[in-house]
Protein backbone atom coordinates (compact mmCIF):
# COMPACT_ATOMS: atom_id res chain seq x y z
CA UNK A 1 0.00 0.00 0.00
CA UNK A 2 1.23 3.91 0.07
CA UNK A 3 3.76 5.42 2.09
CA UNK A 4 1.46 6.44 5.04
CA UNK A 5 3.97 9.59 5.71
CA UNK A 6 2.19 12.76 4.18
CA UNK A 7 4.16 14.15 1.32
CA UNK A 8 6.10 17.79 2.31
CA UNK A 9 8.70 19.88 0.55
CA UNK A 10 9.65 19.41 -2.96
CA UNK A 11 9.21 15.96 -4.85
CA UNK A 12 13.08 15.44 -5.09
CA UNK A 13 13.04 14.67 -1.53
CA UNK A 14 10.90 11.38 -1.51
CA UNK A 15 13.86 9.46 -3.44
CA UNK A 16 16.26 11.22 -0.81
CA UNK A 17 14.44 10.38 2.04
CA UNK A 18 13.87 6.83 0.62
CA UNK A 19 18.14 6.34 -0.03
CA UNK A 20 18.89 7.64 3.54
CA UNK A 21 16.18 5.33 4.83
CA UNK A 22 17.14 2.43 3.40
CA UNK A 23 21.05 3.18 4.16
CA UNK A 24 19.63 2.93 7.97
CA UNK A 25 17.83 -0.18 7.52
CA UNK A 26 19.92 -2.50 5.93
CA UNK A 27 22.15 -2.10 9.42
CA UNK A 28 19.60 -4.26 11.25
CA UNK A 29 20.35 -7.07 8.65
CA UNK A 30 24.33 -6.53 8.51
CA UNK A 31 24.53 -6.13 12.53
CA UNK A 32 22.59 -9.47 12.73
CA UNK A 33 24.89 -11.47 10.21
CA UNK A 34 27.65 -10.16 11.58
CA UNK A 35 27.50 -11.16 15.31
CA UNK A 36 25.89 -14.35 14.39
CA UNK A 37 28.71 -15.46 11.81
CA UNK A 38 31.74 -13.65 14.11
CA UNK A 39 30.27 -15.52 17.01
CA UNK A 40 31.01 -18.79 14.84
CA UNK A 41 34.17 -18.10 12.66
CA UNK A 42 35.44 -17.62 16.68
CA UNK A 43 34.34 -20.86 17.67
CA UNK A 44 36.15 -22.44 14.98
CA UNK A 45 39.49 -20.69 15.13
CA UNK A 46 39.07 -21.72 19.30
CA UNK A 47 38.67 -24.87 18.31
CA UNK A 48 41.62 -24.45 15.75
CA UNK A 49 44.19 -23.38 18.13
CA UNK A 50 43.25 -25.38 21.33
CA UNK A 51 43.35 -29.00 18.98
CA UNK A 52 47.08 -27.32 17.34
CA UNK A 53 50.25 -28.94 18.39
CA UNK A 54 51.50 -26.07 19.99
CA UNK A 55 48.19 -25.61 22.43
CA UNK A 56 49.29 -22.33 23.77
CA UNK A 57 47.83 -18.81 22.53
CA UNK A 58 49.13 -15.46 22.93
CA UNK A 59 46.36 -13.86 25.95
CA UNK A 60 45.04 -10.74 24.74
CA UNK A 61 43.18 -8.07 27.22
CA UNK A 62 39.88 -7.97 27.69
CA UNK A 63 40.09 -3.92 26.61
CA UNK A 64 42.09 -5.36 23.43
CA UNK A 65 39.59 -7.71 22.50
CA UNK A 66 37.00 -5.07 23.35
CA UNK A 67 38.89 -2.68 20.68
CA UNK A 68 39.56 -5.25 17.89
CA UNK A 69 35.81 -6.14 18.30
CA UNK A 70 34.58 -2.83 17.31
CA UNK A 71 37.39 -1.95 14.76
CA UNK A 72 36.07 -5.12 13.32
CA UNK A 73 32.52 -4.15 13.31
CA UNK A 74 32.94 -0.73 11.89
CA UNK A 75 34.76 -1.71 9.15
CA UNK A 76 32.34 -4.56 8.24
CA UNK A 77 29.74 -1.58 8.34
CA UNK A 78 32.27 0.59 6.30
CA UNK A 79 31.98 -1.70 3.47
CA UNK A 80 28.02 -2.45 3.21
CA UNK A 81 27.67 1.57 3.40
CA UNK A 82 29.98 1.53 0.47
CA UNK A 83 28.23 -1.40 -1.33
CA UNK A 84 24.85 -0.09 -0.65
CA UNK A 85 25.81 3.52 -2.19
CA UNK A 86 26.91 2.16 -5.09
CA UNK A 87 24.02 -0.14 -5.49
CA UNK A 88 21.75 3.19 -4.99
CA UNK A 89 23.94 5.20 -7.54
CA UNK A 90 23.64 2.42 -10.32
CA UNK A 91 20.37 1.34 -9.79
CA UNK A 92 17.13 2.07 -12.18
CA UNK A 93 13.61 1.80 -13.07
CA UNK A 94 14.70 1.54 -16.79
CA UNK A 95 17.29 -1.15 -18.64
CA UNK A 96 19.56 1.30 -20.32
CA UNK A 97 21.63 -0.10 -22.64
CA UNK A 98 25.83 0.55 -22.04
CA UNK A 99 28.30 1.10 -24.54
CA UNK A 100 30.50 -1.52 -25.21
CA UNK A 101 34.61 -1.43 -24.69
CA UNK A 102 35.70 -1.32 -28.39
CA UNK A 103 32.77 1.56 -28.75
CA UNK A 104 33.69 3.21 -25.32
CA UNK A 105 37.67 3.67 -27.18
CA UNK A 106 36.54 4.87 -30.55
CA UNK A 107 34.04 7.53 -28.79
CA UNK A 108 36.69 9.00 -26.59
CA UNK A 109 38.88 8.77 -29.97
CA UNK A 110 36.15 10.93 -31.81
CA UNK A 111 36.10 13.18 -28.76
CA UNK A 112 39.26 13.74 -28.66
CA UNK A 113 40.11 14.54 -32.28
CA UNK A 114 37.04 15.89 -33.78
CA UNK A 115 35.69 19.10 -33.07
CA UNK A 116 32.25 19.52 -31.83
CA UNK A 117 29.84 21.09 -34.67
CA UNK A 118 26.32 22.46 -34.61
CA UNK A 119 25.31 18.99 -36.96
CA UNK A 120 21.89 17.98 -35.25
CA UNK A 121 22.75 14.06 -36.33
CA UNK A 122 26.01 14.16 -34.68
CA UNK A 123 24.88 16.00 -31.72
CA UNK A 124 21.86 13.87 -31.31
CA UNK A 125 24.26 10.40 -31.39
CA UNK A 126 27.33 12.20 -29.42
CA UNK A 127 24.44 12.47 -26.46
CA UNK A 128 23.57 8.86 -26.78
CA UNK A 129 27.20 7.56 -26.52
CA UNK A 130 27.09 10.09 -23.29
CA UNK A 131 24.54 8.58 -21.75
CA UNK A 132 25.94 4.68 -22.38
CA UNK A 133 28.51 5.71 -21.65
CA UNK A 134 27.95 6.83 -18.04
CA UNK A 135 26.05 3.07 -18.00
CA UNK A 136 29.27 2.00 -18.36
CA UNK A 137 30.91 4.19 -15.82
CA UNK A 138 28.46 3.13 -13.47
CA UNK A 139 28.64 -0.56 -14.15
CA UNK A 140 32.79 -0.76 -13.89
CA UNK A 141 32.25 2.18 -10.70
CA UNK A 142 29.63 -0.82 -9.02
CA UNK A 143 32.04 -3.73 -9.76
CA UNK A 144 35.08 -2.06 -8.76
CA UNK A 145 33.09 -1.16 -5.22
CA UNK A 146 31.59 -4.10 -4.65
CA UNK A 147 35.37 -5.87 -4.77
CA UNK A 148 36.84 -3.27 -1.81
CA UNK A 149 33.74 -3.27 -0.02
CA UNK A 150 34.14 -7.63 -0.31
CA UNK A 151 37.53 -7.42 0.95
CA UNK A 152 36.91 -5.13 3.90
CA UNK A 153 34.03 -7.46 4.84
CA UNK A 154 35.81 -10.56 4.42
CA UNK A 155 38.61 -8.94 7.15
CA UNK A 156 36.18 -8.23 9.50
CA UNK A 157 34.49 -11.45 9.43
CA UNK A 158 37.75 -13.81 9.26
CA UNK A 159 39.63 -11.19 11.72
CA UNK A 160 40.92 -13.06 14.75
CA UNK A 161 43.06 -16.00 13.62
CA UNK A 162 46.53 -16.19 13.78
CA UNK A 163 46.81 -16.39 10.08
CA UNK A 164 44.93 -16.03 6.94
CA UNK A 165 44.20 -12.30 6.99
CA UNK A 166 46.11 -11.81 3.62
CA UNK A 167 43.86 -15.15 2.53
CA UNK A 168 40.71 -13.15 3.48
CA UNK A 169 41.59 -10.47 1.69
CA UNK A 170 42.34 -12.25 -1.79
CA UNK A 171 38.92 -13.80 -1.11
CA UNK A 172 37.01 -11.39 -0.50
CA UNK A 173 38.27 -9.53 -3.67
CA UNK A 174 37.57 -12.58 -5.72
CA UNK A 175 33.70 -12.20 -3.81
CA UNK A 176 33.34 -8.73 -4.71
CA UNK A 177 34.42 -9.34 -8.52
CA UNK A 178 32.17 -12.80 -8.76
CA UNK A 179 29.44 -11.08 -7.62
CA UNK A 180 29.81 -7.69 -9.08
CA UNK A 181 30.37 -9.12 -12.50
CA UNK A 182 27.26 -11.82 -11.13
CA UNK A 183 25.37 -8.67 -10.46
CA UNK A 184 25.75 -6.88 -13.77
CA UNK A 185 25.22 -9.76 -16.32
CA UNK A 186 22.00 -10.79 -15.04
CA UNK A 187 21.00 -6.86 -15.00
CA UNK A 188 19.85 -7.00 -11.22
CA UNK A 189 20.25 -3.21 -11.05
CA UNK A 190 17.15 -2.78 -13.17
CA UNK A 191 14.27 -2.03 -10.26
CA UNK A 192 11.21 -4.29 -10.89
CA UNK A 193 7.96 -3.20 -9.31
CA UNK A 194 5.85 -5.80 -7.60
CA UNK A 195 2.75 -6.86 -9.34
CA UNK A 196 0.89 -6.33 -5.82
CA UNK A 197 1.82 -3.92 -3.28
CA UNK A 198 2.90 -5.80 -0.05
CA UNK A 199 3.63 -4.37 3.30
CA UNK A 200 7.54 -4.01 3.44
CA UNK A 201 8.67 -6.50 6.29
CA UNK A 202 6.03 -9.15 4.50
CA UNK A 203 8.22 -8.53 1.14
CA UNK A 204 11.26 -8.33 2.69
CA UNK A 205 10.44 -11.93 4.64
CA UNK A 206 9.10 -13.64 0.83
CA UNK A 207 13.10 -12.71 0.12
CA UNK A 208 14.93 -14.09 2.60
CA UNK A 209 14.82 -17.62 1.61
CA UNK A 210 16.05 -16.98 -2.38
CA UNK A 211 18.81 -14.66 -0.84
CA UNK A 212 19.90 -17.65 1.57
CA UNK A 213 19.84 -19.67 -1.65
CA UNK A 214 22.14 -17.46 -3.80
CA UNK A 215 24.45 -17.21 -1.01
CA UNK A 216 25.20 -20.41 -0.60
CA UNK A 217 25.96 -20.75 -4.44
CA UNK A 218 27.92 -18.08 -4.60
CA UNK A 219 30.05 -18.86 -1.30
CA UNK A 220 30.47 -22.39 -3.48
CA UNK A 221 31.79 -20.94 -6.43
CA UNK A 222 33.84 -18.73 -4.36
CA UNK A 223 35.59 -21.74 -2.37
CA UNK A 224 36.23 -23.35 -5.31
CA UNK A 225 38.23 -20.10 -7.09
CA UNK A 226 40.11 -19.85 -3.96
CA UNK A 227 41.26 -23.53 -3.32
CA UNK A 228 42.45 -23.39 -7.18
CA UNK A 229 44.19 -20.21 -6.66
CA UNK A 230 45.68 -21.49 -3.23
CA UNK A 231 46.98 -24.80 -4.76
CA UNK A 232 48.80 -22.67 -7.78
CA UNK A 233 50.34 -20.52 -5.33
CA UNK A 234 53.72 -21.84 -5.01
CA UNK A 235 54.05 -20.19 -1.30
CA UNK A 236 51.23 -22.28 0.12
CA UNK A 237 52.17 -26.05 -0.24
CA UNK A 238 55.89 -24.81 1.38
CA UNK A 239 54.32 -24.24 4.91
CA UNK A 240 53.89 -25.94 7.50
CA UNK A 241 50.40 -26.38 8.34
CA UNK A 242 48.45 -29.15 9.68
CA UNK A 243 45.23 -30.81 8.33
CA UNK A 244 43.40 -29.95 10.88
CA UNK A 245 43.98 -26.16 11.21
CA UNK A 246 44.17 -25.96 7.18
CA UNK A 247 40.24 -27.50 7.42
CA UNK A 248 39.42 -25.09 10.07
CA UNK A 249 40.86 -22.16 7.91
CA UNK A 250 39.04 -23.11 5.09
CA UNK A 251 35.85 -23.52 6.83
CA UNK A 252 36.57 -20.67 8.29
CA UNK A 253 36.99 -18.41 4.86
CA UNK A 254 33.92 -20.33 3.45
CA UNK A 255 31.20 -19.68 6.07
CA UNK A 256 32.78 -16.28 6.38
CA UNK A 257 32.09 -15.55 2.21
CA UNK A 258 28.90 -16.94 2.78
CA UNK A 259 28.09 -14.16 5.86
CA UNK A 260 29.46 -11.27 3.21
CA UNK A 261 27.44 -12.83 0.18
CA UNK A 262 24.14 -13.62 2.39
CA UNK A 263 24.62 -9.77 3.68
CA UNK A 264 24.78 -8.55 0.34
CA UNK A 265 21.52 -10.15 -1.07
CA UNK A 266 20.09 -9.29 2.03
CA UNK A 267 20.97 -5.54 1.73
CA UNK A 268 19.91 -6.01 -2.46
CA UNK A 269 16.32 -7.20 -1.37
CA UNK A 270 15.76 -4.58 1.21
CA UNK A 271 16.99 -2.03 -1.27
CA UNK A 272 14.46 -3.21 -4.06
CA UNK A 273 11.73 -3.51 -1.69
CA UNK A 274 11.90 0.08 -0.09
CA UNK A 275 12.55 2.04 -3.52
CA UNK A 276 9.84 0.27 -5.33
CA UNK A 277 7.33 0.69 -2.51
CA UNK A 278 3.94 3.44 -3.43
CA UNK A 279 4.61 6.71 -2.14
CA UNK A 280 0.89 8.81 -2.02
CA UNK A 281 1.78 11.99 -3.72
CA UNK A 282 -0.93 13.63 -2.11
CA UNK A 283 -1.51 16.34 0.88
CA UNK A 284 -2.68 15.15 4.21
CA UNK A 285 -6.60 13.93 4.00
CA UNK A 286 -8.49 17.00 5.69
CA UNK A 287 -6.09 19.71 5.24
CA UNK A 288 -6.74 22.86 3.25
CA UNK A 289 -4.56 21.84 -0.35
CA UNK A 290 -6.55 18.12 0.04
CA UNK A 291 -9.91 20.60 0.09
CA UNK A 292 -8.80 23.03 -2.86
CA UNK A 293 -6.10 21.33 -5.45
CA UNK A 294 -5.81 17.38 -4.05
CA UNK A 295 -3.62 16.49 -7.43
CA UNK A 296 -1.03 19.66 -7.41
CA UNK A 297 1.22 17.49 -5.27
CA UNK A 298 0.59 14.49 -7.89
CA UNK A 299 1.34 17.06 -11.14
CA UNK A 300 4.57 18.42 -9.12
CA UNK A 301 6.31 14.70 -9.45
CA UNK A 302 4.96 13.50 -13.17
CA UNK A 303 5.79 16.73 -14.60
CA UNK A 304 9.25 18.49 -12.94
CA UNK A 305 10.59 14.18 -12.73
CA UNK A 306 13.08 13.79 -15.67
CA UNK A 307 12.16 10.87 -17.91
CA UNK A 308 12.93 7.62 -16.71
CA UNK A 309 14.00 8.67 -13.24
CA UNK A 310 12.59 6.86 -10.32
CA UNK A 311 10.63 9.51 -9.40
CA UNK A 312 8.41 9.36 -12.47
CA UNK A 313 7.62 5.93 -12.01
CA UNK A 314 6.83 6.34 -8.18
CA UNK A 315 4.49 9.28 -9.64
CA UNK A 316 3.00 6.75 -12.34
CA UNK A 317 2.58 4.04 -9.84
CA UNK A 318 0.76 6.53 -7.78
CA UNK A 319 -1.19 7.63 -10.51
CA UNK A 320 -2.16 4.05 -11.49
CA UNK A 321 -3.37 3.07 -8.08
CA UNK A 322 -5.85 6.42 -7.37
CA UNK A 323 -7.30 5.09 -10.78
CA UNK A 324 -7.56 1.68 -10.22
CA UNK A 325 -8.21 1.07 -6.63
CA UNK A 326 -11.29 2.00 -4.50
CA UNK A 327 -8.68 3.34 -1.73
CA UNK A 328 -8.40 6.84 -2.53
CA UNK A 329 -11.72 7.89 -4.03
CA UNK A 330 -11.51 10.95 -2.94
CA UNK A 331 -8.65 11.83 -4.97
CA UNK A 332 -10.26 10.02 -7.90
CA UNK A 333 -12.83 12.20 -7.46
CA UNK A 334 -10.49 15.77 -7.76
CA UNK A 335 -10.07 14.64 -11.41
CA UNK A 336 -13.41 14.68 -12.42
CA UNK A 337 -14.04 18.50 -11.31
CA UNK A 338 -16.17 20.79 -13.19
CA UNK A 339 -13.90 22.65 -15.68
CA UNK A 340 -12.87 19.65 -17.04
CA UNK A 341 -8.83 20.92 -16.60
CA UNK A 342 -7.55 18.12 -14.38
CA UNK A 343 -9.07 15.99 -16.40
CA UNK A 344 -7.15 16.80 -19.73
CA UNK A 345 -4.27 16.99 -18.18
CA UNK A 346 -4.15 13.94 -16.21
CA UNK A 347 -5.19 12.38 -19.79
CA UNK A 348 -2.73 14.21 -21.39
CA UNK A 349 0.62 12.92 -18.95
CA UNK A 350 -0.14 9.62 -19.13
CA UNK A 351 -0.95 9.48 -22.75
CA UNK A 352 2.47 11.64 -23.32
CA UNK A 353 5.20 8.13 -22.77
CA UNK A 354 1.92 6.15 -25.07
CA UNK A 355 2.33 8.42 -27.96
CA UNK A 356 6.55 8.77 -27.61
CA UNK A 357 6.18 4.76 -27.59
CA UNK A 358 4.32 4.32 -30.90
CA UNK A 359 5.94 7.21 -32.81
CA UNK A 360 9.21 5.38 -32.02
CA UNK A 361 8.32 2.16 -32.94
CA UNK A 362 6.74 3.39 -36.18
CA UNK A 363 9.96 4.93 -37.29
CA UNK A 364 11.77 2.03 -36.28
CA UNK A 365 9.40 -0.53 -38.36
CA UNK A 366 10.01 1.68 -41.57
CA UNK A 367 13.24 1.61 -40.91
CA UNK A 368 12.88 -2.26 -40.96
CA UNK A 369 10.94 -1.79 -44.74
CA UNK A 370 13.12 0.10 -46.41
CA UNK A 371 16.18 -2.46 -45.25
CA UNK A 372 13.81 -5.43 -45.85
CA UNK A 373 12.94 -4.03 -49.69
CA UNK A 374 16.77 -4.09 -50.67
CA UNK A 375 17.67 -7.83 -49.01
CA UNK A 376 16.46 -10.95 -48.84
CA UNK A 377 14.38 -12.11 -46.10
CA UNK A 378 17.12 -15.20 -45.47
CA UNK A 379 20.01 -12.76 -45.36
CA UNK A 380 19.65 -10.97 -42.57
CA UNK A 381 20.40 -12.05 -38.97
CA UNK A 382 17.88 -13.96 -37.02
CA UNK A 383 19.48 -11.88 -33.59
CA UNK A 384 20.90 -8.97 -32.78
CA UNK A 385 20.24 -7.05 -35.52
CA UNK A 386 19.56 -3.76 -35.79
CA UNK A 387 16.36 -3.63 -35.99
CA UNK A 388 16.19 -5.87 -32.87
CA UNK A 389 18.10 -3.38 -30.70
CA UNK A 390 16.19 -0.65 -32.10
CA UNK A 391 12.64 -2.34 -30.84
CA UNK A 392 14.89 -3.32 -27.60
CA UNK A 393 14.91 0.23 -26.71
CA UNK A 394 11.68 1.36 -27.67
CA UNK A 395 10.24 -1.49 -25.52
CA UNK A 396 12.65 -0.98 -22.71
CA UNK A 397 10.38 1.44 -20.42
CA UNK A 398 7.14 -1.39 -20.38
CA UNK A 399 6.64 -0.78 -16.78
CA UNK A 400 5.90 2.79 -17.49
CA UNK A 401 3.92 1.97 -20.38
CA UNK A 402 1.49 -0.22 -18.85
CA UNK A 403 1.08 2.14 -16.19
CA UNK A 404 -0.16 4.46 -18.78
CA UNK A 405 -2.22 2.23 -20.79
CA UNK A 406 -4.12 1.16 -17.47
CA UNK A 407 -4.59 4.62 -16.26
CA UNK A 408 -6.03 6.10 -19.30
CA UNK A 409 -8.21 3.44 -19.53
CA UNK A 410 -9.43 2.75 -15.91
CA UNK A 411 -9.94 6.32 -15.80
CA UNK A 412 -11.99 6.39 -19.28
CA UNK A 413 -14.04 3.28 -17.99
CA UNK A 414 -15.00 4.72 -14.60
CA UNK A 415 -15.65 8.02 -16.18
CA UNK A 416 -19.13 5.88 -17.75
CA UNK A 417 -20.26 6.13 -13.85
CA UNK A 418 -18.37 8.77 -11.75
CA UNK A 419 -18.27 11.07 -14.24
CA UNK A 420 -21.19 13.94 -13.31
CA UNK A 421 -20.09 17.04 -15.47
CA UNK A 422 -19.62 14.61 -18.84
CA UNK A 423 -15.94 16.57 -18.96
CA UNK A 424 -14.38 13.43 -20.84
CA UNK A 425 -16.33 13.15 -23.49
CA UNK A 426 -16.92 17.09 -24.14
CA UNK A 427 -13.25 17.18 -24.08
CA UNK A 428 -12.88 14.60 -26.55
CA UNK A 429 -9.89 12.96 -24.44
CA UNK A 430 -12.65 9.38 -24.92
CA UNK A 431 -11.57 9.48 -28.76
CA UNK A 432 -8.05 10.09 -27.84
CA UNK A 433 -7.59 7.72 -25.20
CA UNK A 434 -8.94 5.27 -27.92
CA UNK A 435 -6.89 6.07 -30.59
CA UNK A 436 -3.93 5.90 -28.93
CA UNK A 437 -4.01 2.29 -27.54
CA UNK A 438 -5.34 0.93 -30.87
CA UNK A 439 -2.43 2.87 -32.36
CA UNK A 440 0.00 1.60 -30.15
CA UNK A 441 -1.28 -1.84 -30.19
CA UNK A 442 -1.33 -2.08 -34.27
CA UNK A 443 2.63 -1.00 -34.06
CA UNK A 444 3.48 -3.59 -31.32
CA UNK A 445 1.89 -6.23 -32.87
CA UNK A 446 4.04 -5.81 -35.97
CA UNK A 447 7.36 -7.64 -34.15
CA UNK A 448 5.19 -10.03 -32.77
CA UNK A 449 4.75 -11.59 -36.43
CA UNK A 450 1.19 -9.99 -37.12
CA UNK A 451 0.74 -8.25 -40.74
CA UNK A 452 -0.40 -5.37 -40.97
CA UNK A 453 -0.84 -2.72 -43.73
CA UNK A 454 1.12 0.45 -43.01
CA UNK A 455 1.40 1.57 -46.39
CA UNK A 456 -0.39 4.24 -47.77
CA UNK A 457 -1.67 2.65 -51.31
CA UNK A 458 -5.24 3.93 -51.27
CA UNK A 459 -6.48 0.70 -53.10
CA UNK A 460 -6.33 -1.43 -50.42
CA UNK A 461 -8.46 1.02 -48.29
CA UNK A 462 -12.01 0.62 -49.97
CA UNK A 463 -14.67 -1.96 -48.60
CA UNK A 464 -12.44 -4.87 -49.52
CA UNK A 465 -9.38 -3.94 -48.35
CA UNK A 466 -10.84 -3.34 -45.00
CA UNK A 467 -11.47 -7.00 -45.20
CA UNK A 468 -8.39 -8.00 -46.42
CA UNK A 469 -6.48 -5.69 -43.74
CA UNK A 470 -9.19 -7.49 -40.94
CA UNK A 471 -8.01 -11.02 -42.42
CA UNK A 472 -4.38 -10.07 -42.30
CA UNK A 473 -3.89 -8.84 -38.82
CA UNK A 474 -4.31 -12.63 -37.83
CA UNK A 475 -1.34 -13.50 -39.94
CA UNK A 476 1.75 -14.07 -38.46
CA UNK A 477 4.90 -13.58 -40.90
CA UNK A 478 7.54 -16.51 -41.06
CA UNK A 479 10.61 -14.23 -40.53
CA UNK A 480 9.13 -12.59 -37.31
CA UNK A 481 7.82 -15.78 -36.09
CA UNK A 482 11.27 -17.74 -36.29
CA UNK A 483 11.82 -15.22 -32.78
CA UNK A 484 9.48 -16.09 -30.93
CA UNK A 485 11.52 -17.46 -28.20
CA UNK A 486 13.76 -14.02 -28.29
CA UNK A 487 13.39 -11.20 -25.65
CA UNK A 488 11.85 -8.97 -28.49
CA UNK A 489 8.96 -11.26 -28.47
CA UNK A 490 8.25 -11.82 -25.07
CA UNK A 491 8.46 -7.59 -24.27
CA UNK A 492 5.78 -6.88 -27.34
CA UNK A 493 3.95 -10.02 -25.99
CA UNK A 494 3.36 -8.69 -22.62
CA UNK A 495 2.75 -4.69 -23.88
CA UNK A 496 0.06 -5.92 -26.25
CA UNK A 497 -1.82 -7.76 -23.31
CA UNK A 498 -1.51 -4.82 -21.32
CA UNK A 499 -3.02 -2.50 -24.27
CA UNK A 500 -5.83 -5.49 -25.48
CA UNK A 501 -7.07 -5.50 -21.97
CA UNK A 502 -6.93 -1.86 -21.76
CA UNK A 503 -9.24 -1.10 -24.55
CA UNK A 504 -11.31 -4.50 -23.85
CA UNK A 505 -11.90 -2.48 -20.27
CA UNK A 506 -12.89 1.02 -22.15
CA UNK A 507 -15.22 -1.44 -24.70
CA UNK A 508 -16.86 -3.27 -21.82
CA UNK A 509 -18.00 0.08 -20.15
CA UNK A 510 -19.47 1.53 -23.29
CA UNK A 511 -20.20 -1.39 -25.17
CA UNK A 512 -23.96 -0.38 -25.89
CA UNK A 513 -23.51 2.98 -26.30
CA UNK A 514 -20.49 2.07 -29.13
CA UNK A 515 -23.20 -0.52 -30.76
CA UNK A 516 -25.59 1.87 -31.18
CA UNK A 517 -22.86 4.03 -32.78
CA UNK A 518 -21.88 1.60 -34.94
CA UNK A 519 -25.29 0.98 -36.53
CA UNK A 520 -25.73 5.24 -36.58
CA UNK A 521 -22.58 5.12 -39.23
CA UNK A 522 -20.76 7.67 -36.06
CA UNK A 523 -18.57 5.37 -34.23
CA UNK A 524 -15.64 6.24 -35.98
CA UNK A 525 -16.79 10.01 -35.10
CA UNK A 526 -17.07 9.31 -31.56
CA UNK A 527 -14.03 6.97 -30.84
CA UNK A 528 -11.51 8.08 -33.24
CA UNK A 529 -9.53 11.50 -33.57
CA UNK A 530 -9.37 13.08 -37.45
CA UNK A 531 -6.02 13.67 -36.50
CA UNK A 532 -3.58 11.44 -38.35
CA UNK A 533 -3.09 8.41 -36.29
CA UNK A 534 0.06 7.75 -34.84
CA UNK A 535 0.27 4.63 -36.70
CA UNK A 536 -1.30 3.56 -39.43
CA UNK A 537 -4.54 4.79 -40.48
CA UNK A 538 -7.80 5.63 -39.53
CA UNK A 539 -9.61 2.84 -41.25
CA UNK A 540 -7.56 0.25 -39.75
CA UNK A 541 -7.98 2.00 -36.47
CA UNK A 542 -11.77 1.48 -37.23
CA UNK A 543 -12.09 -1.92 -38.61
CA UNK A 544 -9.61 -2.87 -35.02
CA UNK A 545 -11.82 -1.71 -33.10
CA UNK A 546 -15.15 -3.64 -34.28
CA UNK A 547 -12.82 -6.23 -33.46
CA UNK A 548 -12.91 -5.38 -30.31
CA UNK A 549 -16.65 -4.86 -30.39
CA UNK A 550 -17.11 -8.37 -31.07
CA UNK A 551 -15.03 -9.77 -28.49
CA UNK A 552 -12.55 -11.81 -30.95
CA UNK A 553 -9.38 -9.53 -30.93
Amino acid sequence: MASSSPFFGPPEMVVKNRFLGFLIWQSIPSTFVFFLFKIFVSAISSVSVTNSSSGTRNPSTPFASLLTGFLTFLTFHLSQILFSASLSLLASPQLERSAAPLELAFGLVRFLVVSGGDNTSSASASKDFRRRAMVSFYLILFVVATAVSGSLAAVSICWGKSDGLRSAWHTGLLMGLIYGFFYVYKKRWVLTFPIIQRPPFFSFKMGFPSATTLASKLSAATFLFSAVLMVLLPDQLKRNVTVRKFIANQATLFFGSFAVFLSWELTHHLHRVLHTKRFAFAPPKGSAAAETNPSEYLFAALEDSNSGSLLQYLAFLDLCMVCETNVDIWRRAAFFEETGETYKRVISISLKPLEQFALNLGEGLEGAVDVASQLSKQLLPPKDSHFDIQQLETLKNFQLYAWCARTVSTLTARSHVEDRFGVAQLSGSNATVMSTLLSCLLAVEVPMGKKTNIQSSHDLFGPAGIKWATSSIRRVDTSVGKKKSGLLHSKAYAIADVLRASIYLIVSAFHNEMLNSAKSGVLEKDWITDEKPLFGTRELLLQKLHIFLDFQA
